[in-house]
């Protein structure tokens, strides 16, 4: 968990307007540090810049294929930590460096406020941390106000403090291993959007409980709806109720222990010997670490629990959701209809 206790803990904050060169929108920059004079305006900023990471599980690193000196912003970073005046002119080479990747035509141009604090608690660590954030989207309000006995409207275009576009917490810990970022992205799922995270900060994934119980979980599903059915002769339900038993081990389990797992799960030699098989193919394919053994991450499990899907699919007349004792659905071919289908066997209608 993320947090910011107190207005005096944002120590430094400017403001650039970073817009799209391809658009012929200007890069716009401050020349010092903004003066927050105003204690309500500063406690709204803080809300909008900490509130969406409030319950961040999942964490960063920079990175570089050479040398991780080579990082732009983990290298501007670094020299904000090292010195708090360096800041103003670190921040004016993050938004020179943000501009450069600003180019995809689908890129909104946006004000770019980077700041310092000096106190952030992450997961219980109170450390020193820089803030980047992005405003892209702006929304339109209506005023309502007194004019001589009788109310009036009128309308402002203003950012929503309720929704950040793109933000990234920098914390000063881990830094001989690209520090420990948060990335909160609002529209990551669009292509135009990658230019954020990966051409602009550059980062990834920590080798962390949360990513390796992200990963364990992609494998498992994948490994019993994919891979399992190619070498063996398995019904849907099969799979429905390996399925339901891996997530019950990562739900109660607060460790993963591969030959534990194997043995709960799975059972039949055969099909342990295919999913250790199988890991090793996942492991070269993606290019990933999956130890034998690591703690679970309940976020990193609840995230991915929805690909742990306990629906029958027949066609597209049913879908039948299967939550109990397999022993209770017998499937079986209809020679006269030329058909499959299923029989439930329950006590009561509900």
């Amino acid at each position: 968990m993320i947090h910011v206790s107190d207005i005096k803990d944002l120590e430094l904050l400017t403001i650039h307007k970073v817009g799209n060169g391809n658009n012929d929108e200007p890069l716009v920059l401050s020349q010092q540090p903004l003066e927050l004079q105003d204690e309500t305006i500063g406690t709204l900023l803080l809300s909008y810049f900490i509130q969406p990471f409030a319950n961040a599980a999942e964490y960063f690193r920079f990175t570089h294929e050479a040398d991780i000196q080579l990082n732009e912003v983990y290298k501007y970073c670094s020299l904000i930590f090292e010195n708090k005046d360096n800041f103003q002119d670190q921040s004016v080479n993050i938004a020179k460096h943000l501009y450069k990747h600003s180019t995809h035509p689908k890129i909104k141009g946006g004000e770019l406020y980077i700041t310092h604090f000096s106190k952030c608690q992450v997961d219980g660590e109170e450390v020193e941390a820089i803030g980047i954030f992005k405003s892209e989207n702006r929304d339109t309000y209506l005023k309502v106000f007194l004019n001589d006995d009788n109310y009036q409207l009128n309308y402002d275009d203003g950012i929503n403090i309720n929704k950040l576009d793109k933000g990234c917490l920098i914390f000063n810990v881990e830094q001989e291993e690209g520090f420990k970022v948060s990335i909160v992205d609002s529209i990551s799922k669009q292509n135009e959007a990658v230019y954020w995270k990966d051409a602009f900060l550059q980062v990834q994934r920590r080798e962390d409980s949360y990513h390796q119980t992200e990963t364990m979980v992609d494998l498992c599903q994948q490994f019993i709806q994919k891979k399992l059915p190619e070498e063996f002769e398995m019904s849907r339900i099969d799979q429905i109720e390996l399925l339901k038993k891996s997530a019950t081990y990562f739900k109660e389990k607060e460790e993963f222990k591969m030959d534990e797992f194997a043995e709960e799960v799975l059972g039949h030699p055969d099909a342990v010997d295919a999913f250790r098989d199988y890991r090793e193919h996942y492991k070269n394919e993606y290019k990933l670490d999956v130890p034998d053994e690591f703690e679970i991450s309940n976020p990193a499990f609840k995230k991915g629990q929805k690909f742990f899907k306990s629906i029958l699919k027949l066609d597209r007349n049913f879908h039948v959701y299967v939550h109990g004792n397999r022993e209770l659905i017998e499937r079986g071919y209809d020679e006269e209809r030329q058909m499959q289908y299923y029989k439930l066997y329950f006590e009561e209608e509900k």
